[in-house]
Parts: structure tokens; sequence; C-alpha cells
């Protein structure tokens, strides 16, 4: 098969990658992650996964659309369902350029990561490849989290602390349960 690759990073997609090759696909690359903060990491995101595209020597379709306003415009009422609203808006960038460029089905490298919602992911991608008309393929890439790591580290690749909006950037420095009280 002719498989789209959602990328959200350079070493998160390392081991899909190479897992899809293995079995026989092409795969193409898209980058598309409206939801990274600050704009510094978006950079470092976006450039880590022009650099692994290279070394891998791997097709990259790149939408630069850095809409912060967008993604914070769909999530800031119920910042508890966020993940939700980024797994769609990617995965429907993904099947849209998909269905458009004749890809006989997309994936995304956010089922390597342990720390995502994998189920949701799974029915969520399944669900838009319908509305597309094109297959989403489904594959367990979790087993590879240290081989992924270790592949990232080899290629020298920027690899994130937190995945990626305001949101869980503020998770990883302010511990659970406090935040900021203004006396007046």
């Amino acid at each position: 098969m002719n498989i789209l690759l959602h990328i959200c990073c350079g070493p998160c997609a390392l081991y899909p990658l190479r897992t899809l090759r293995t079995a026989g696909h092409e795969v193409t690359g898209l980058f598309y992650n409206h939801n990274i903060h600050p704009y510094q990491e978006y950079v470092l995101r976006r450039d880590a996964a022009v650099q692994m595209a290279e070394q891998e020597s791997m097709p990259l379709i790149m939408d630069d659309d850095y809409d912060l306003e967008g993604f914070l415009a769909n999530v800031a009422i119920e910042p508890e369902k966020r993940c939700s609203y980024c797994y769609a808006s990617r995965l429907r960038a993904t099947a849209r350029v998909a269905a458009e460029e004749g890809f006989d089905a997309f994936s995304a490298a956010l089922l390597y990561s342990r720390y995502q919602k994998h189920e949701e992911i799974r029915d969520l991608g399944e669900q838009i490849g319908r509305e597309y008309g094109v297959a989403f393929h489904y594959e367990d890439f979790r087993p590879g989290w240290q081989e992924g790591i270790r592949l990232s580290k080899e290629l020298g690749l920027y690899r994130q602390q937190y995945c990626g909006c305001i949101y869980s950037e503020k998770e990883r420095y302010l511990p659970k349960g406090q935040g900021l009280r203004v006396k007046g």
C-alpha cells in the first residue's frame, strides 16, 4: 500500500516508518501540527521532522500552517477535551490529503506513543477514513517505543519533553493541583 503517515515529530515517526516499510508499504509523511506551543517548539519539531525525512529518504508533505489561534479557539472552552480535537483535526487533515493525492491509506505516528489515547485515535481514524473514502491503516506501534528512542538518539534528532500544546506544556512544569492564585 501507499500510505500517508501523519508525523507529529521526527522521533515518533521513525519506528512507524521503518515498520511500515519492512511490511512492504510505501510511506510519505505529512507534517501538520497547529497545536504545538510555543512557536519556537513548533520550529524545532518541524525541523526535526524534515531532518528525519531526509535521513530516512521519506517524501514529506509540509502543511506549515501555524494556526495557534484556531487551535485555541477550538479547545479553550473545554480544555479537558483538547486531545480529542487535536487528534481529529490532524487525522482529518491527513485523510483529506490522502484522498486528494490518491493514497491507499493513511495512518499516524501518534499510534507510537504510549502517552496518547490509543483507542480514541483508532476510532477517530476509522471514522474519518470513512468520511473521506480512504482507509485508515491501524497498527499498534507502541511495542517499538524503546527502539524509536534509540534510533532518534542515534540520528541526533531533537527530542521534545511534552506532547505539544500549551496545556501539556503547563502540565509538564506545574505540579498537579497547583495553580496561580491572585489575592484580591
